[in-house]
């Protein structure tokens, strides 16, 4: 089973004043945890690979690999986590964790260092989103939607590359069989392979219709990051997108991005399932706080 982790600063100061770091450890049903503060002049990788050591101990044996959805966190841990038989794993979805941070951060106050600072204990700072690029967006793109069939005949395909978790799928999220997955068909033309590569590498989350003038279609991809992928003010194409979203509600949030040389239905280069943070569903557990 995999951990979960948070290693950052907190709005707490020790007995002489310096800034508290906490680390925070679980696993997906908080049947595990693990926690330590250190100042911040401690909160370097040998610190936290000996905590690290004594959660193992803790724990029995190693996770399968460490979650973090902290870009801050992730290098330290990685560094932290040299030879030791456990991977590291940057990831936007780990729902668990952050309820605990929330947790926490109510419980602070009550510390006799807490600093009354302005604290958001799961917020990232993110970037403006940056369009891609358009040579590779190929020939054209289209929102789209396939009965659950489809999509699984789909996922079976010799597609080059994907992304398709067992967890995902609609069985597993005891959809309807009657109900349509919404997505992204892209056209890639003699730039799909080079396209689904450099999707491949930004790590998709999730696909967002944002209406403004003009309206856009959002990659949310990585911890942070956030792609334009599409700009578009016809009406016809907008109510496309207000379909998709809404079918996205209607599935719990699942919903595709699939990239193909052209819409001869007969070969495809990339496929992702997809599931915007709104429809997950949050493990809950009477675990501490």
């Amino acid at each position: 089973m995999p951990w979960q982790l948070d290693f950052y600063r907190r709005p707490l100061k020790d007995s002489q004043g310096s800034p508290l770091w906490e680390l925070l450890i679980c696993d997906e049903t908080l049947s595990f945890t693990y926690g330590e503060f250190c100042a911040q002049s401690q909160a370097n990788a040998p610190w936290l690979r000996r905590q690290l050591e004594i959660a193992k101990g803790h724990a029995g044996s190693w996770p399968s690999h460490i979650e973090i959805f902290r870009p801050q966190a992730v290098s330290i841990v990685e560094v932290a986590c040299r030879d030791l038989p456990v991977d590291v794993w940057p990831k936007r979805d780990v729902p668990v964790l952050k309820q605990w941070l929330q947790q926490r951060a109510a419980w602070y106050p009550n510390l006799d260092g807490y600093t009354k600072e302005a604290y958001e204990p799961i917020a990232l700072e993110r970037p403006a989103p940056v369009p891609v690029a358009d040579h590779l967006m190929g020939e054209g793109w289209q929102f789209a939607a396939i009965s659950i069939e489809e999509l699984q005949r789909l996922s079976y395909e010799p597609i080059p590359i994907q992304s398709v978790a067992p967890e995902l799928m609609p069985i597993h999220l005891g959809l309807p069989s009657t109900l349509l997955i919404p997505g992204v068909v892209i056209d890639g033309g003699r730039q799909s392979m080079m396209l689904a590569q450099w999707l491949q590498s930004a790590d998709p989350v999730m696909l967002q219709y944002i209406a403004g003038v003009p309206d856009g279609l959002l990659l949310e991809a990585g911890l942070i990051d956030r792609w334009i992928l599409a700009t578009f003010e016809d009406e016809a194409v907008a109510a496309a997108a207000r379909t998709f979203t809404e079918r996205k509600i209607a599935a719990n949030g699942l919903h595709f991005l699939l990239v193909r040389p052209d819409d001869s239905g007969l070969t495809y280069t990339g496929l992702w399932l997809l599931q915007s943070s709104s429809g997950k569903r949050v493990q809950r557990s009477s675990g501490e706080s």
